[in-house]
């Protein structure tokens, strides 16, 4: 698998805990100076100074003033050759009781988070040797389940920007791809067990199992699988690579 090139600039937002921190640390590992963004200085503080990232940036994915400005900044210190585009959250609620309120925050967050970040990162790679932009999304972009449908209509939304942008930027250095997780033992998770178990009075073990029966390995997916995938859609070996939604699922999608 080929690496990635000499010591490129990568800009993991959500990159404080979870998928997107060993994301960071996978990206810092490999040689890529790299900084974290979020909105939670002191949890991106703490990704620096234990080594999963050399610089942080505090901005709100959702408010586009607040990551455009993040993002000039970041890219005066060094331009950006990689962004991942990880920043989510994640609502449950049947859609019945799923109002337009709920909808827009899934919206703004999951799909237009990543929408800004684009629009902010891409003009300087395209004159960049070489350029990578990875949505986080997931295999609720490629699937539906209950109970999430604001949640998975936003995913769907990434993965259609993802394969439309890949076209439009096919004939330059830089590749768009997805990286579409399964249920991911990740603070997101977490919660997802939580109300598994205040509403059904499962205990842990059992919620647990009820989100790993989606994956025929029988298992919830590490967030170090997810960043080996998006460490090698980064690599150099990867350029043909383009306009993908590759599921890291156990074989669910």
């Amino acid at each position: 698998m080929s690496g990635l090139p000499h010591s490129p600039h990568a800009l993991v937002t959500g990159g404080g805990r979870g998928i997107g921190r060993a994301i960071a640390a996978a990206l810092v590992g490999a040689g890529a100076t790299v900084t974290v963004l979020g909105r939670n200085a002191a949890v991106l503080d703490e990704a620096v100074k234990t080594g999963a990232a050399h610089f942080a940036a505090v901005a709100d994915v959702s408010n586009e003033a607040s990551l455009t400005a993040a993002i000039a900044a970041v890219s005066a210190r060094k331009p950006i050759d990689i962004l991942v585009a990880n920043a989510g959250s994640a609502e449950s609620a049947p859609f019945a009781k799923s109002d337009t309120a709920l909808f827009k925050r899934m919206m703004d967050v999951n799909f237009m988070g990543v929408v800004h970040a684009v629009h902010g990162a891409l003009p300087g790679m395209r004159n960049r040797p070489y350029g990578r932009i990875v949505a986080i999304a997931s295999t609720a972009g490629l699937k539906g389940y209950a109970y999430v449908s604001a949640y998975s209509a936003a995913k769907h939304a990434v993965i259609g920007l993802v394969r439309s942008l890949a076209i439009e930027m096919a004939g330059s250095n830089v590749t768009v791809n997805a990286v579409c997780p399964g249920f991911t033992d990740t603070d997101l998770v977490a919660g997802s067990i939580e109300n598994i178990m205040s509403k059904t009075g499962r205990s842990r073990e059992q919620a647990i199992a009820e989100l790993a029966k989606h994956n025929p390995q029988g298992r919830l997916i590490t967030p170090q699988e997810v960043a080996d995938t998006v460490l090698w859609l980064c690599g150099e070996g990867a350029g043909a690579i383009t306009g993908q939604a590759i599921a890291v699922a156990g074989g669910e999608v």
